[in-house]
């Protein structure tokens, strides 16, 4: 089959009108060259050999479930987001094939234990964000994109096809330590500096993930006759199955570093006041952010940033695009209040 030639803004309008948020396209080689860590090396010539571009597509966590009183809520958006995130890649990568490209799209959620314990895929699609020119890594490694902020979920596509790839954000999106807004308010005290403990983090993110499920089961085949009897009655049986049936606590994320981040026209319109206060927030918790933006101010060696890592926290360090974003949304809150106002006066 002879291969149909694709630009880069074809490719891009194909994914926009499929359903996609963001869409952005990242070298193989880009890719392959920086791996997040080089110990575990998470690289698309480890997938395919025959990869040439990652096109990463995002889309957007709906911001109401940040306003609700149960994380519940976005533990089953999530799940529906990501079920349509990977319906909207599929698409787009039968195109591309159907245009002579062979192409698939990876497994967002996957881990891979023979290169790390824990959460840590073949991929990380944060990284692949960050390589396509979406965002930067905040002070928790979320990936925080100028117009969503951390709320998205993202996927990435191998593609042969060669395409001209877009150029990483150099200014940093996160206002970083002097916000600390999602070191404040993890509940586990999870967030680092431009790092996570993830461990800490899924005790709140995954109340019923496979940690606890596997715990349950060694303690209840342990236990005598009597004692497994209590277990099934035990309020942790009931979270583990509704978790097999819904996903309800199994998967992450609790909400709170997603919800507090000041980055993104959502938090503009939808989150500044609801999530204004942090009730997380302790005098240590602060006292450590302010530690953070002193070394940092000074120059000296903070922990878990270093010239290897700043390719994706932005090496330009932060601007004002945060302050410049809401001035934006200001403005054109302003302009169509003016236009509502004329309207009615006619």
């Amino acid at each position: 089959m002879t291969p149909t030639p694709l630009t880069a803004a074809e490719v891009k309008q194909m994914a926009i009108d499929l359903g996609a948020d963001l869409v952005g396209i990242a070298s193989a080689d880009t890719l392959n060259a920086f791996p997040p860590d080089p110990r575990w090396p998470q690289t698309p010539d480890r997938v395919s050999s025959y990869c040439r571009s990652v096109i990463v597509i995002a889309l957007a966590i709906p911001v109401a479930v940040f306003r609700t009183k149960l994380s519940i809520t976005v533990q089953y958006m999530d799940q529906a987001v990501l079920r349509r995130l990977d319906k909207v890649c599929h698409r787009l990568a039968r195109k591309l094939e159907q245009h002579g490209w062979p192409s698939f799209i990876t497994m967002g959620q996957e881990t891979d234990l023979s290169m790390k314990n824990g959460s840590y895929g073949r991929l990380s699609t944060r990284h692949m964000g960050v390589e396509a020119g979406m965002g930067t890594l905040g002070l928790d490694v979320n990936i925080l994109t100028p117009e969503y902020g951390p709320r998205v979920y993202l996927t990435g596509i191998l593609t042969e096809l060669e395409l001209e790839a877009d150029a990483p954000m150099t200014e940093q999106v996160c206002i970083g330590e002097s916000c600390s807004r999602c070191l404040h308010s993890c509940p586990t005290d999870a967030v680092l500096h431009y790092g996570l403990d993830k461990r800490d983090c899924a005790q709140a993110a995954q109340e019923f993930g496979y940690g606890v499920s596997t715990a349950f089961m060694r303690d209840y085949f342990a236990a005598d006759a009597e004692g497994r009897k209590k277990m099934i009655r035990d309020r942790n049986i009931f979270g583990l199955w509704q978790g097999l049936l819904r996903v309800a606590g199994s998967f992450g994320d609790c909400p709170r570093c997603m919800a507090v981040c000041p980055a993104g026209n959502d938090y503009h319109a939808f989150l500044a006041d609801p999530q204004k206060r942090i009730p997380e927030k302790t005098d240590e918790k602060a006292e450590r952010g302010r530690e953070y933006r002193r070394i940092r101010r000074e120059g000296g060696d903070a922990p878990g940033l270093d010239d290897w890592n700043i390719r994706w926290v932005g090496p330009e360090g932060y601007k004002g695009i945060v302050a410049r974003e809401l001035q934006a949304f200001k403005q054109c809150q302003a302009e169509k209040r003016e236009s509502a106002e004329a309207e009615s006066g006619d």
